[in-house]
């Protein structure tokens, strides 16, 4: 014992006599050798600077680069459905130019450009309902749940193993034992308080699972970017559910820490829910190391027309050439030219958001963006806060919500068209997590959006630009250091 303990001593003797040439090797690794934005890079090495060792290990843990890694060879099927997808590019542009519909003309080249990149067809025969309480979105879903005939496939960022999940899981465990196929997509970092008991029980009732980036050492996860942050569930091709809640009783505010839980989640029918189930079956391709895809039956969509509403379904992440979800962001900003409402839990846009909201409230944009009135991430909120005292700057209305937190993610623009889903606006959301959002082309479900918007300031506290100009300087400090992180929170 006494031995190793000298081995231990004379090792972190070492680490302590030649820091300064171990920092110097990490960042000639970090500019030379990774692809990243010099911003990112500014953040890494000062981290490694104030926390020499730490520093190092947390660039491990977090610093990964993941689009290097051969683990996304599942991509070539999505790339190969995508070709497919492109060929109907022709019909497309047809249909939008004899569409009725204003907001599919005023946004065409939006439409043309997710479909050219990223293969996302658009179909404008849906309907969507819109949920922000988390018992109207859980008792909904449970419903469709219930009449369920043919597969249930559900995929979630966090699963609690609390009241909520026993709801769901009884009715997930009868329908299998009728013949219903059902599986359930989990992120390993995101459902850790779930042990393997309760996976093998479902297992043993005819459930499937399937863990995504599971832990590499039982519990301990060596990667926390990286994760699958996206909330999907898909009923017998017909019914597809979409947003911000995940599966714990905090998301039906059932928590003292947060109180009322403000939420957005969707219900959509329609062409649309293929763009759900795609999604899915992509995702449960890699995870599960079973390609579905070659089951036709996924793929037959209901024939009658459910609605009149335009949506392409938009995904993103480490694994994607284009970060589609802050290229769409930045294009409905930078066409807008009435209002721009924005409702996000954290707010850290890149340089190319950031000036261009920036351009659009100083040239008369009305820009109104709303955060929560309480931190979850304390990091983050202040980081939020630094960017939102730019935007106050720059002629934006800004908003602190009052009646819980905000969890919200989405943008309405000009009463004509919106985005939520799974996306913050921040960096992690456009890079580094697995995302997905509806982007919806229609003038009547986005006003019903704008309309939940402006009943939120109702319960919400304009942050007035003199007293945000007079704030302490201990927040001050916190903000900027908050912020310099920014790129790697």
């Amino acid at each position: 014992m006494d031995v190793l303990i000298d081995y231990i001593g004379m090792a972190l003797g070492w680490i302590s006599d030649n820091i300064v040439y171990i920092n110097m090797l990490l960042a000639i690794v970090i500019i030379f050798f990774e692809r990243r934005e010099p911003s990112t890079v500014w953040a890494w090495l000062l981290v490694l600077y104030f926390v020499p060792v730490l520093g190092f290990i947390i660039y491990l843990v977090l610093g990964q680069n993941m689009h290097k890694n051969r683990m996304f060879r599942i991509k070539e099927i999505e790339d190969e459905l995508n070709s497919q997808i492109k060929n109907q590019t022709a019909e497309l542009r047809y249909d939008i130019e004899m569409s009725e519909n204003e907001a599919d003309k005023s946004y065409k080249e939006l439409i043309y450009y997710n479909l050219e990149t990223s293969g996302v067809v658009y179909t404008e025969d849906n309907d969507v309902t819109i949920y922000t309480d988390g018992h109207e979105k859980f008792d909904a879903l449970i419903q469709e749940m219930e009449n369920a005939k043919k597969y249930i496939h559900m995929q979630y960022y966090i699963i609690r193993d609390d009241e909520l999940f026993d709801r769901i899981k009884e009715v997930l465990i009868r329908k299998a034992a009728q013949g219903v196929e059902v599986r359930i997509l989990y992120d390993g970092m995101g459902c850790l308080e779930i042990g393997k008991k309760q996976w093998k029980m479902l297992r043993s009732n005819e459930i499937e699972t399937a863990e995504f980036f599971p832990a590499t050492l039982k519990k301990a996860h060596l990667r926390i970017n990286y994760r699958n942050h996206r909330k999907i569930v898909v009923i017998d091709g017909e019914v597809g559910f979409v947003g911000g809640f995940n599966v714990g009783r905090e998301y039906l505010g059932l928590d003292k820490k947060f109180g009322y839980w403000r939420d957005t989640h969707m219900k959509i029918t329609g062409s649309a829910v293929m763009g759900l189930q795609i999604r899915f079956l992509l995702d449960w391709n890699f995870a599960a190391g079973k390609n579905l895809f070659l089951e036709e039956r996924y793929f037959q969509q209901q024939q009658q027309k459910t609605g009149d509403t335009g949506i392409q379904i938009i995904s993103s992440g480490p694994d994607s050439k284009w970060q589609s979800t802050r290229d769409n962001y930045v294009y409905l900003i930078s066409h807008a030219t009435d209002h721009i409402y924005i409702q996000t839990p954290y707010f850290i846009p890149d340089e190319t958001m950031l000036n261009t909201l920036k351009m659009a409230a100083s040239s008369g944009v009305d820009v109104r963006i709303m955060i929560p009135c309480k931190p979850d991430h304390p990091f983050v909120y202040w980081a939020t806060y630094s960017y939102i005292g730019e935007m106050l700057k720059a002629g934006a209305t800004c908003y602190t919500y009052d009646n819980g937190f905000l969890h919200t993610k989405g943008m309405c623009v000009d009463g004509k068209v919106c985005s939520y889903g799974t996306a913050n606006f921040d960096i992690r959301s456009f890079k580094l997590n697995f995302e997905v959002n509806a982007v919806i082309y229609n003038e009547r479900v986005t006003r019903q959006f704008e309309k939940i918007f402006l009943k939120d300031i109702e319960k919400s506290t304009k942050i007035a630009s003199h007293k945000y100009a007079n704030r302490s300087l201990v927040i001050r400090v916190k903000e900027q250091f908050s912020r310099l992180l920014s790129p790697i929170l």
